[in-house]
C-alpha cells in the first residue's frame, strides 16, 4: 500500500462503511486524515451525524477489508454497508428504536443523584451534600469505573495524532478529582471546604447523558430511514392453496398474489389483478393526491390504501422496489458531506489543542493574579469542559440529513449533500419543454401526406412507428400509440441510427431507408398551406421521408401539466430567472412561453446548442439549474451547476443529474429550491450558534462565571440544541 507501487490498471471502487466509536467531529477528521495518507484512496469522507464513511479507492491496491483495517488501526470499527432487504433493515430499526438506556449510564446517573441534591441544597442554603469520604468513594467509582469510555477514546485519539472531545473531558475530570482527593487526604478541615468531587461526577454524568441523547436523535430523528421503514407492513395477506392467509413479509416471493384493504399498505411493487382502490403514494413520489388504482395499474410498495380493496401480483420486493431504491439513494446521500462542512472540519482540527492551551493559560493567569490555587484549577477545568467541538461537527450534517429526508418526501432525490447545498445558490432555471413543462404525452392532432407520395396516411404512420420503436422520445411515443390504436401491423426496422435532437433513420425491408425527424433532418420545407393553419403553428412537426423523399408529416401537440403555471409563479416569486430551451419549432415554443409568462426562450436547439447556452449563462456569473428528461437534455444537464432529471426518463439523463424528480413536475423544482434555501439557512444558524457558544463560553469559564458542572451541562446541551434546530426543517413552511 505504498505510493511507489508498480503501475497497474486503475479500478476505482466505491464503498460505504458504518463507523462505530466516534465521539465528536475530531474523530471523523482523524479517520479521514488516516485514510487519505494511503495510496489508492481518492475519496474519504466521514459524516459525523450519520456515523458513515464514504470512500472511493483503487481496488487493485486496496480491498474493502483493507479499508476496515486502516480504520481499526485509527481506533474505530468500520462495517461495510451492503444492500439489504427491507425485512433486515426493518428488524435492525426496531431493535434500535427499542434500545434502552445503557446500564453504565443508568449507574452514573444514580451515583450523580446525591451530588445533584447536594448542589441544590447549596442553592437554598442547606447542607445536603454527602460526607467527604462518601463523596470520594462515589466519585472514584464514577471516575475510574464508569468513565472508562472517555479514557479509551482519548487514548485512541492521541495515538492517532489528533485530540478529540474525550481528551478534554478526561483531562478536566481527572484534574478536578485529583485536586479534590489531595485536599481530602491532607486531613485538613479547611481543605474539606475545597473539594469538588461533585463537579467531576456531574460533568461525566451530563456529558454521558448528552451523548446518549445525541446518538438517539441522530439514529431516530435525523435519519429518515426509520420513517421509510414504517411504510412496509410486517404481515401480508397472501393467496394460498388453502385460501387467504396472513404471512410475514419475509415469506413473500415475486409472483405471489397479495391482497391489501383500506387502511393498510402495499407490500411489494406489483400489478393490480382485481379490485380498485385509492392509493396515497406521497411518501414515494411527492404526489399529494390519492391515485385510483384499477386492474392492470402498477402499485408501489409502501403506498397506503385510503379507500377500497385490491388484489395484486407481486413483481419486486425489498431493495428492488422503488421504496428500496429510495432508501438506498437516501442513505447514500445523507452519508455524504457538503462543501460548507469543510469550515467546521478545519476549525475542529486545531480546536482541542487550542482549548487545552487556553485552559493552561487560564490556570496560570488566575493563579498568578489571585494566588488562589483552588480558583485557578476550577476555572481551568471549566474551560476544558465548556469547549465541545461536537456542536460544530453536527452543525452542517445534521441539517443536511433532515433536509434531504424532507426533500425525499417531496419526491426529490438529491444525489448528495453537495448537490443540495449548490441548489440553494441557483439564480437561473433552464427548462426543457416536452415532458418537463408539458405532460410528455403528446398526441397526433393532424396529419399531412405529400401530394406526390405513393403512400397513404396509414402506411406512413406504420413506417414511422416501426422506426420510432427504437427511441424513447415523447414525440416518438405519440406516433407508436397512434399506430397501436389503429391496430396496424408492426414492421421490423434494422440498421437504426439516431441523430440526437434531430431524428432517427432505419432500414425497413421492402421500403428502403425511412427517416423520421424534424423538418431540417428530412430536408423538408413546410408548405404555405400548413403554415397558414394555426394547428400546425402550435404543434411539433415530425416529418417522414422514404428514400430521401418526403412522404408526409404529423402535427403533434402536448398540453401543459396542470401545475406548471403555478410552479412557474413560485419560481418567479423566489426571484429565479426562468429560461426555456427546446428543440421544437419557434412558434410552438413561443406559444408555450406566452402561456407561462416566460420572457426568455429559445427554440430549435439541438443538444450541443443547449449545453453551449447553459455554459454562456454560467460565464455571465449565474448559477444555473437545468431541468430535463431525455437523452437530448443530457449534455445540458451535465454542463449545468445543478441538474434535475425526471424519474423514468433516459438513463443517461438520470445518471447525469444532481437530483431526480419522482413526480415529473416543475413544482418539485420549486420545492427543491425552497428546501435547499431553508436547509442552508439552518446550517448557517447552527454554525453561528456553535461558534458563538464557544466564543462566549470559554471567556466566561476563564473568569469564573461558569463552574465545571454548569459547563458540563452546557456542553451537553449545545449538541442537543443544534440537533433540535436541524429538526425544525421537518415542519418549517416553504415559500
Amino acid at each position: 500500500m505504498e505510493k511507489d507501487q508498480i503501475n497497474h490498471p486503475v479500478r476505482i471502487t466505491s464503498a460505504r462503511f458504518a463507523i462505530d466509536g466516534m465521539s465528536c467531529q475530531a474523530c471523523a477528521n482523524r479517520i479521514e486524515k488516516v485514510l487519505r495518507r494511503h495510496a489508492g484512496i481518492s475519496v474519504a469522507d466521514v459524516n459525523f451525524a450519520s456515523d458513515e464513511l464514504q470512500t472511493s479507492f483503487d481496488s487493485g491496491i486496496l480491498s474493502k477489508k483493507d479499508i476496515a483495517t486502516i480504520v481499526a488501526k485509527a481506533g474505530f470499527k468500520a462495517t461495510e454497508i451492503n444492500s439489504q432487504s427491507l425485512d433486515q433493515l426493518q428488524a435492525e430499526n426496531v431493535s434500535e428504536s427499542n434500545s434502552v438506556m445503557p446500564i453504565r449510564l443508568i449507574i452514573v446517573c444514580l451515583l450523580a443523584l446525591p451530588f445533584l441534591l447536594g448542589m441544590l441544597g447549596m442553592l437554598v442554603g442547606q447542607h445536603w451534600m454527602l460526607p467527604p469520604l462518601w463523596q470520594f468513594f462515589f466519585a472514584t467509582i464514577v471516575q475510574f469505573g464508569l468513565a472508562w469510555p472517555f479514557y479509551r477514546d482519548a487514548v485512541k485519539s492521541l495515538q492517532g495524532g489528533l485530540a478529540n472531545m474525550d481528551v478534554l473531558v478526561s483531562l478536566g475530570t481527572v484534574s478536578i478529582w485529583l485536586y479534590s482527593s489531595v485536599m481530602l487526604l491532607s486531613q485538613s478541615h479547611q481543605a474539606h471546604q475545597h473539594i469538588y468531587f461533585e463537579a467531576s461526577v456531574m460533568v461525566i454524568a451530563f456529558v454521558s447523558l448528552g451523548k446518549y441523547l445525541e446518538q438517539r436523535t441522530k439514529k431516530q430523528s435525523l435519519n429518515s430511514m426509520s420513517m421509510l421503514l414504517q411504510l412496509t407492513p410486517k404481515m401480508v395477506r397472501k393467496q394460498t392453496a388453502h385460501g387467504w392467509q396472513q404471512v410475514p413479509l419475509s415469506q413473500i416471493q415475486p409472483g405471489d398474489i397479495l391482497q391489501t384493504n383500506a387502511g393498510n399498505r402495499i407490500a411489494a411493487d406489483g400489478i393490480v389483478s382485481s379490485g380498485e382502490a385509492w392509493c396515497d403514494e406521497s411518501y414515494l413520489t411527492g404526489e399529494s393526491k390519492p391515485l385510483l388504482k384499477q386492474t392492470g395499474d402498477k402499485v408501489l410498495a409502501g403506498a397506503l390504501l385510503s379507500n377500497g380493496s385490491i388484489t395484486y401480483q407481486a413483481q419486486t420486493l425489498g431493495s428492488q422496489t422503488l421504496l428500496g431504491d429510495m432508501m438506498q439513494a437516501l442513505a447514500q446521500a445523507q452519508g455524504s458531506k457538503a462543501p460548507i462542512a469543510r469550515l467546521a472540519d478545519k476549525v475542529s482540527m486545531i480546536f482541542v489543542p487550542t482549548v487545552v492551551a487556553i485552559a493552561v493559560l487560564t490556570f496560570i493567569l488566575n493563579y498568578w493574579l489571585s494566588g488562589d490555587f483552588n480558583q485557578a484549577i476550577t476555572r481551568g477545568v471549566a474551560v476544558l469542559v465548556i469547549a465541545c467541538p461536537c456542536a460544530l461537527g453536527l452543525a452542517t450534517p445534521a441539517a443536511m440529513m433532515v433536509g434531504m429526508g424532507r426533500s425525499a418526501r417531496y419526491g426529490v432525490w438529491f444525489k448528495d449533500a453537495a448537490s443540495l447545498e449548490r441548489t440553494s445558490q441557483v439564480t437561473t432555471v433552464v427548462l426543457d419543454k416536452t415532458g418537463t413543462l408539458t405532460n410528455g404525452k403528446p398526441q397526433i392532432i393532424a396529419q399531412w401526406c405529400a401530394p406526390n407520395s405513393n403512400f397513404n396516411s396509414q402506411k406512413i404512420l406504420q413506417l414511422a412507428a416501426a422506426v420510432e420503436q427504437l427511441t424513447t422520445h415523447p414525440l416518438a411515443q405519440a406516433i407508436i400509440q397512434a399506430a397501436q390504436q389503429q391496430q396496424l401491423p408492426v414492421l421490423t426496422a434494422t440498421n437504426s441510427h439516431s441523430d440526437i435532437g434531430q431524428g432517427t433513420q432505419a432500414q425497413i425491408a421492402g421500403y428502403g431507408n425511412v427517416k423520421v425527424g424534424n423538418p431540417a433532418y428530412c430536408r423538408f420545407s413546410i408548405p404555405q398551406e400548413l403554415i397558414e393553419q394555426q394547428i400546425w403553428q402550435i404543434a411539433s412537426i415530425v416529418v417522414v421521408a422514404i428514400n430521401e423523399e418526403v412522404a408526409g408529416a404529423f402535427a403533434i401537440a402536448d398540453a401543459l401539466k396542470e401545475d406548471t403555471i403555478s410552479a412557474i409563479r413560485r419560481l418567479q416569486q423566489q426571484h429565479i430567472d426562468i429560461q426555456m430551451m427546446s428543440g421544437d419549432q419557434h412558434s410552438i415554443v413561443e406559444h408555450i412561453a406566452r402561456q407561462l409568462g416566460i420572457s426568455h426562450y429559445q427554440a430549435q436547439m439541438n443538444p450541443r446548442a443547449k449545453a453551449e447556452a447553459v455554459h454562456l449563462l454560467m460565464q455571465q456569473g449565474k448559477v444555473v439549474a437545468m431541468v430535463g428528461d431525455g437523452i437530448n437534455d443530457a449534455p445540458a444537464l451535465a454542463a449545468a451547476d445543478v441538474s434535475f432529471a425526471m424519474y423514468g426518463g433516459a438513463d443517461v439523463a438520470t445518471n447525469t443529474a444532481s437530483a431526480t424528480l419522482m413526480r415529473h413536475s416543475v413544482t418539485q423544482v420549486a420545492d427543491a429550491l425552497a428546501l435547499a434555501h431553508a436547509t442552508v439557512r439552518v446550517v448557517k444558524q447552527n454554525l453561528f450558534f456553535a461558534f458563538f457558544y464557544n466564543i462566549l463560553g470559554i471567556p466566561l469559564a476563564a473568569i469564573g462565571w461558569l463552574s465545571p458542572v454548569i459547563a458540563g451541562a452546557a456542553m451537553a446541551m449545545s449538541s442537543i440544541s443544534v440537533l433540535l434546530n436541524a429538526l425544525r426543517l421537518r415542519t418549517s413552511k416553504l415559500n
